[in-house]
C-alpha cells in the first residue's frame, strides 16, 4: 500500500491522465446505456405502462398494435378461453392533433375499455380519467390541463389531459391513454368512410390461480390466429427492440474490451520502465507478493477513480431529454459496469503481475531486469 501510494504521488500526471481516460470511457459507456434504455422505452413504454397482464394480437401483426386487427369472432373465442377473468379491447393509432393553441403535431392514442385492462398503470402526476373526454398523457410531452383536439371532421373529439404517466410513449411518439369511445371517435374522424373500429389487441386478466404464462399458453392452443403474450413479452419482443439492443451490445462489448486493454497495457509499460527499481527492491528483501499487491492497489485506484469521474460526468447528462427520448440515471447500470470494469481491469494486470513475480533478485548484481 505504501509503495503504491508513493509511486502515485511521484507520477501524479501520468496516473491522472490514465484515470481521466478511464473516466471518459466510463462516461461514454453509461451514456450509451442510458440512450439504449431511453430509446427502447420510447418504442414500447406504453405497452409496459398499460395494466393488462396479457395481450392477444393476431399472428400476422408482427406483434404491433397498429399492425394487428382482431375480428369480433376471434375476440369472442379468446374471451371464452378457460381461465380468462375479464377481456377488453385495446387499440392504437396515430393522429394529427393540436395541443391548445400550438401548431399541429402527431400523437398516438392508446384506447382501452377498462382501467384494469389497458389503462395506465401508475401516474407521475394528476389523476386517472373518470370517463370519456379525459386522458392520461406521456409526461415528457403533455401537461395536466392540456386540451388535445384531433384534426379531422367537424365532430372530431377533443380530450383533456388529467394525468401524466412516466415513460409511457409508444413508437417514439407523444402518447395519450384514452377511453375506447374517444379512441373510436378519433379513428372515425380521421377515416369517415370506416364503418366499425376493430381493436388491435384483446387485453386479458387471468382468473385467480391462473398465471399469466398459463393463460398465454391456453389462448395460443385454442386458436392458430391468436398470438398471446404477457405484458413483458409484448414489450420485449416488439419489432425493433431486439435490433436496438443487439446494436448497443456490440458497442458495449467494444467499450468493455478497451478499458482493460488500456489499463493492462499501461501497467505493463510501467513495469518495463521500472524493471531495474523492482529488481533492486527484490534484492534488498522486498517480497514479490508485496510488489504484486502494490500493483493491484494501483489498478483499483485507477479504475475506481475513473468510475467516479465517469459517473460524475454521467449524472447531470442523465437528467436531460435527447429529442423525445427521456434519459434516466440508472443505479443498476452504474453498479453493473463498476463491478465488470474493475474485474476486467484487475484481470488485465495479470501480465504485469507475472513480470513482477518473474524478477530474479540475483540480477541486481549483474545489472539485469525483469525477464
Amino acid at each position: 500500500m505504501f509503495l503504491a501510494l508513493r509511486e502515485l504521488r511521484r507520477a501524479k500526471v501520468r496516473f491522472g491522465l490514465l484515470i481521466a481516460a478511464v473516466g471518459l470511457l466510463v462516461f461514454l459507456i453509461l451514456t450509451q446505456q442510458a440512450l439504449q434504455d431511453g430509446l427502447v422505452t420510447s418504442f414500447v413504454g406504453a405497452i409496459r405502462k398499460q395494466s393488462a397482464p396479457v395481450l392477444v394480437y393476431t399472428v400476422d401483426s408482427q406483434r404491433t398494435l397498429q399492425g394487428s386487427v382482431v375480428t369480433p369472432e376471434l375476440a369472442e373465442q379468446v374471451a371464452a378461453v378457460d381461465g380468462v377473468a375479464a377481456a377488453g379491447r385495446i387499440g392504437q393509432s396515430t393522429f394529427t392533433v393540436t395541443v391548445g393553441d400550438a401548431d399541429e403535431t402527431d400523437a398516438a392514442f392508446f384506447g382501452y375499455e377498462e382501467q384494469a385492462l389497458g389503462g395506465p398503470d401508475g401516474l407521475s402526476a394528476g389523476r386517472l380519467p373518470n370517463g370519456a373526454g379525459e386522458a392520461v398523457g406521456s409526461d415528457t410531452d403533455f401537461s395536466v390541463g392540456d386540451r388535445v383536439q384531433v384534426v379531422g371532421t367537424a365532430d372530431a373529439p377533443a380530450v383533456t389531459v388529467v394525468g401524466l404517466a412516466e415513460d409511457a410513449q409508444i413508437q417514439v411518439t407523444p402518447t395519450l391513454f384514452v377511453r375506447w369511445s374517444d379512441y373510436e371517435a378519433a379513428v372515425l374522424a380521421a377515416n369517415p368512410d370506416a364503418d366499425t373500429v376493430l381493436p388491435g389487441a384483446i387485453a386479458l386478466r387471468p382468473d385467480d390461480g391462473v398465471s399469466d404464462d398459463q393463460l398465454v399458453s391456453r389462448v395460443n392452443d385454442v386458436s392458430d390466429e391468436a398470438d398471446a403474450l404477457t405484458r413483458a413479452q409484448a414489450a420485449d419482443e416488439a419489432p425493433g427492440v431486439a435490433q436496438v439492443r443487439q446494436s448497443f451490445q456490440v458497442i458495449f462489448l467494444l467499450y468493455g474490451l478497451v478499458v482493460p486493454l488500456v489499463t493492462g497495457l499501461f501497467f505493463l509499460i510501467v513495469t518495463f520502465q521500472k524493471a531495474a527499481a523492482l529488481t533492486l527492491l527484490r534484492a534488498i528483501g522486498a517480497r514479490s507478493g508485496t510488489l504484486v499487491r502494490s500493483l493491484l492497489v494501483q489498478v483499483v485506484i485507477v479504475i475506481g477513480g475513473g468510475l467516479v469521474v465517469g459517473t460524475a460526468l454521467y449524472a447531470p447528462l442523465s437528467q436531460v431529454e435527447v429529442g423525445s427520448i427521456n434519459l434516466r440515471f440508472d443505479v443498476g447500470a452504474v453498479l453493473f459496469w463498476s463491478v465488470l470494469l474493475l474485474g476486467l481491469g484487475l484481470g488485465s494486470a495479470v501480465v504485469a503481475a507475472r513480470r513482477v513475480l518473474a524478477i530474479d533478485p540475483i540480477e541486481a548484481t549483474t545489472g539485469g531486469g525483469a525477464r
